[in-house]
């Protein structure tokens, strides 16, 4: 990983396609009800499968635009096919995927979405163990 999400969110700001993802008030509960550890997961499984391959089948139509609040994230992050991990990540294409990139993409991937859950969410539950 090249930055830290901090750094990338600055980057990611100046991009009008990736600004324009957001999380439904639905979509931020049920993030909120998973929880961190099982959205991580969840996007540690789905990045593995999706992009952990060296040339991913479909690479560049393999990530939905809706559907899933970690795909969302995916497009909203830079992290949905390897031409995008190549830019926004600086995860060069044509070699596997780490473990170590897995989970920084994945952590990437799950802080977006829990910041997401921290803006506008009047009508959502917040409860101190759910963060």
């Amino acid at each position: 990983m090249t930055c830290s999400f901090d750094e990338l969110k600055i980057r990611l700001a100046r991009s009008a396609f990736r600004s324009r993802f957001n999380l439904s008030q639905a979509e931020k509960r049920k993030a909120l009800e998973k929880g961190r550890e099982q959205i991580f997961s969840e996007a540690k499984k789905i990045i593995r499968n999706r992009l952990g391959a060296a040339e991913p089948e479909n690479d560049g139509r393999q990530t939905p635009m809706r559907g899933h609040s970690i795909f969302i994230a995916q497009h909203a992050t830079g992290c949905c096919c390897r031409g995008c991990l190549a830019k926004w990540q600086g995860i060069p294409r044509g070699k596997m995927l780490s473990e170590e990139e897995v989970s920084g993409i994945a952590q990437i991937i799950t802080a977006w979405i829990f910041e997401q859950c921290s803006r506008g969410g009047e009508d959502i539950l917040y409860t101190p163990d759910l963060w």
